[in-house]
């Protein structure tokens, strides 16, 4: 047999276009268009509060002064600038050999752009690997979905390092100055703290979060005595994976890591969307779509 074809970013964004975009038109019939542009850029008034508006688009300002409540309202762009922040950490290389995270990631970030761009917007990335934060400016044009998969398909450095999302969500403050659509995609694998910058990033734009995850990370097999590896430190411990203890001491530590992120999300107001790596893509596309197109309550 001839050897595999290198993975290469034009090889990925085909494959995507015909596994993934092209179902997605016909799941949802251009309706992702109108829901990925979010929530509008430019204010343009404020209004009274009805029943369903989103409570974050609350004035507190006019609200006081009126004694009774008011929203802003924001006049759509007829092209959106988006933000791709992407956790790009060594965690995220786990997950089955032919679907990890890092694929999930790539996959998810890659679908947004092409469907974004698709409609005239500019997209713009921050790929953050524990050691720096690349920065991909916003442009137009497939080129740039070329650019954003040739970064992320780079090995994944800062091994030896643990992930901290505020270095991230930080950086992004500083860059993205006109108010945007930021998607957050992380395992959220991070050290504590970062709850308060993505809060902080909520105030000036559109935040969506995408939680990538993998099953097995809380879930391991009864295969009695097992190595293990961090994969951000390099550190290695023997477990027993048969004894039931430790298995529920893991199962807890997950469920308790997942109630956290999901709470943090919430208190920042941002929608927060689960992806594990045995899902499919087109699948959590429409689940997403279908979430935003939803009004929120407050």
């Amino acid at each position: 047999m001839g050897a595999t074809a290198p993975l290469t970013a034009d090889r990925v964004l085909r494959r995507l276009e015909w596994r993934v975009i092209r179902r997605l038109d016909g799941r949802l019939q251009g309706s992702y268009r109108t829901v990925l542009r979010g929530q509008g850029t430019d204010f343009r008034d404020v209004r009274e509060y009805e029943t369903g508006d989103d409570v974050r688009h609350i004035d507190w300002n006019v609200t006081a002064r009126m004694d009774q409540m008011f929203v802003r309202q924001y006049a759509e762009d007829r092209e959106l600038t988006a933000w791709l922040l992407l956790d790009h950490s060594p965690s995220m290389g786990f997950g089955p050999v032919h679907r990890t995270k890092e694929h999930v990631l790539t996959e998810v970030a890659a679908t947004l752009a092409q469907l974004l761009v698709r409609g005239g917007n500019r997209v713009g990335a921050l790929v953050y690997d524990n050691d720096v934060v690349r920065t991909i400016p916003p442009r137009q044009g497939r080129n740039q979905v070329l650019l954003l998969l040739r970064e992320l398909l780079r090995p994944a450095a800062g091994r030896g390092r643990v992930t901290d999302l505020r270095t991230l969500l930080d950086q992004a403050d500083r860059v993205i100055r006109r108010r945007s659509l930021v998607v957050l995609v992380s395992d959220f694998i991070s050290e504590p703290g970062w709850e308060r910058s993505l809060l902080r990033l909520t105030e000036r734009h559109e935040v969506v979060a995408v939680r990538l995850v993998d099953r097995r990370e809380y879930a391991l097999p009864d295969a009695g005595l097992l190595v293990v590896q961090d994969a951000e430190t390099g550190e290695q411990i023997v477990v027993d994976s048969s004894d039931p203890e430790f298995r529920r001491r893991l199962r807890d530590a997950g469920e308790e890591r997942e109630a956290a992120v999901r709470d943090a999300a919430r208190r920042a107001g941002v929608d927060l969307h689960v992806v594990t790596t045995d899902e499919d893509l087109v699948a959590a596309f429409v689940r997403i779509v279908e979430s935003r197109a939803r009004p929120r309550r407050g």
